[in-house]
Order: C-alpha cells, then sequence, then structure tokens
C-alpha cells in the first residue's frame, strides 16, 4: 500500500512520541518517510539526573530502536549490553535502583558533559543521532527542564521513583509538570509548526498521562497544535480494555477513567481529528464518533514485527490524507 503523499516529497509531519510504545510507530514511520519529511518530538518529562548523569530515558529508546540497537525483548537499552559497572557499584552498597548497562553509561556521560559545556539538548540529541547512523530528526520537546512528577497516596514522586524505584505499585492520583508553564517549546517544532509543507500530525500509541501530556503541556504545545489548523490523528494504545506494555491500564483504573478507545479519544478530544484504533475495537467508532465528534478509522495496532510497524505507519498516513 502506498501512501499518497510518498509521492510529494516537500509533504512533512510531526511525531508525538515517547517510550517504548511511541518507539515502534516512530520506526514504521521512518520506514515510510524521508529523513526530510519526519520529525520525531519526544518527551523529556522523564528525564532526571542519576549518579551525577542526566539520564533522557525516551529519547534514548526512540534513537536506540530508528538506529537498530535497542533490546528486542525489553524494548529499552541496549542489545549485547553488559553490566560490570552496576556489578561493582552493587558490590560497593550504591544505588543501583535504575539499571544503567556499561555501553548505555558511555551515551550518558557523554550527554552529561556535552550538557555541561552548555550545549543545548537538542544538538546533543542530534549528534547522539547521527553518531548512532539515525538519519530522521529527532528532538526533545524542549531544551528547557521540565520534570514529571505523579501525586500519589504516599506523597508527591518523581517519575523514575515511581516508575522504576518503586515499579509503579504506588496509586496514582494526579500529575504534575514541573517547570512546563515556563519552558520553551522547541524552536525546530516551532518552525515546522509554521511550515505550509506540514501536512500533519501524528501522537503515537504512547501512554497519554506521562508520555504525551508533558510534551502538550510544555511551551503551549497543546495550543500551537490547535492554531497551526493541521489535522492531528491519535494511534489508541488501548486494545481491547488494555495497554500493550507499562502501566497505562493501571493508572487510568486508579484515576477512574474507562480503559478504552473512547476514553482515549475523550483525553484528546480538544485536539485530534482522527483516532486510530483496534480492529479488535471497531465497534466502539460510532460511541466515539458521536460522543466526542473525532473521526474514527481501525487497524491492526499491535505492532510485534517490524512490518507490523511499517504497515501501521502506512495506515497512519493515508489516513491524515484522507482526513486532511
Amino acid at each position: 500500500m502506498k501512501t499518497p503523499d510518498e509521492k510529494k516529497p516537500d509533504a512533512k509531519y510531526l511525531a508525538l512520541c515517547g517510550g517504548v510504545g511511541g518507539a515502534k510507530l516512530a520506526l514504521g514511520l521512518s520506514h515510510v518517510l524521508s529523513p526530510g519529511q519526519l520529525t520525531i518530538m519526544v518527551n523529556t518529562g522523564d528525564d532526571f539526573e542519576h549518579l551525577g548523569l542526566h539520564i533522557s530515558p525516551d529519547i534514548d529508546t526512540v534513537c536506540y530502536t530508528l538506529a537498530g540497537r535497542s533490546h528486542k525483548e525489553r524494548g529499552w537499552g541496549l542489545e549485547n549490553e553488559s553490566w560490570q559497572m552496576m556489578s561493582t557499584l552493587t558490590e560497593l552498597g550504591g544505588e543501583n535502583w535504575f539499571q544503567l548497562g556499561d555501553r548505555d553509561l558511555g551515551l550518558h556521560l557523554y550527554r552529561s558533559r556535552a550538557l555541561a559545556r552548555g550545549e543545548s539538548l537538542t544538538a546533543v540529541t542530534q549528534h547522539i543521532c547521527s553518531s548512532f547512523g539515525v538519519k530522521h530528526t529527532v528532538i526533545p520537546m524542549s531544551d528547557d527542564p521540565v520534570r514529571t512528577m505523579i501525586g500519589t497516596e504516599r506523597g508527591e514522586l518523581a517519575f523514575q521513583h515511581y516508575f522504576v524505584r518503586e515499579q509503579c505499585r504506588p496509586e496514582v492520583r494526579s500529575f504534575c509538570f514541573r517547570g512546563a508553564e515556563t519552558a520553551q517549546l522547541n524552536p525546530l517544532c516551532e518552525t515546522l509548526l509554521n511550515d505550509r509543507a506540514l501536512k500533519g500530525i501524528i501522537v503515537c500509541p504512547s501512554n497519554p498521562f506521562i508520555s504525551i501530556d508533558p510534551i502538550l503541556a510544555t511551551g503551549q504545545c497543546r495550543e500551537k497544535l490547535i492554531a497551526c489548523g493541521k489535522p492531528l490523528i491519535v494511534v489508541s494504545p488501548i486494545i481491547a480494555g488494555q495497554a500493550i506494555k507499562g502501566p497505562t491500564a493501571k493508572i487510568m483504573n486508579e484515576l477512574k477513567v474507562p480503559c478504552s478507545s473512547l476514553a482515549i479519544a475523550k483525553h484528546y478530544s480538544d485536539i485530534a481529528s482522527t483516532i486510530i484504533i483496534d480492529d479488535n475495537d471497531r465497534d466502539e467508532a460510532q460511541e466515539i464518533e458521536q460522543v466526542t465528534g473525532i473521526r474514527v478509522s481501525s487497524s491492526a495496532t499491535l505492532m510485534k514485527s517490524e512490518q507490523d510497524k511499517i504497515n501501521l505507519a502506512m495506515f497512519v498516513l493515508s489516513q491524515l490524507q484522507t482526513g486532511a
């Protein structure tokens, strides 16, 4: 299946992405679109300082995935990793709750030193991606710090403390994106939103609360997406009432939000023109359209193989063209 815009090399697209699920669709899009056509803007609300290093988990996941270096089973980290540093740290009684592989550590050391020299996170990210052979543009949502904080019954937790150290066990009650109101949206995104060649915006099937909402909250991104007037398509991360990976379903249950594609559509109802749901949920389509006014399409959204990712990416692009 060829998308209508494959014959239009000037057509550009912006993908909002975070985490493993989003990286899968980003990889599919990178196979279908040329480097000049695709910009992937990644959540940095998960970034944190650890062992004196600046760590950007979502950016690294996207970079490793596009480079073909990510661990196939975990979805994060590098293939053929070794863990000698962590072994020594554990032996010494150090803080070992966040796993850092030896090769992964080299990237964090490079990033941390570059940022300390005054380089922007955007410049550092682009250098890392280029060094790993990634030709498509990957940018952080902002060069300014934005930190996702999670309100729980145990009090407020920084995202990585909730997600990794506490393994998502605390009950979620609220979210705060500290620094989002004063952070500047990535200037490359600002430029793209004003580019006449921009044909559409894609919200990858990432966790809406902890991967996409931080992006939308940064530098009035939500308002700017609406103002640019381009079609925006959401790929639902829910299939048959379940999230494929991560704590999405758990968070929705604790927030008393139904775990359904209808709830996802409501979440994005102010910015989305189309939502893609899984074929298993196509019976929800009429209700979603009636309740939210968002156009609904269905496809196979479970991405197990590389071809699955490519097929979904082609379907997303065809639906953007159809719904434009």
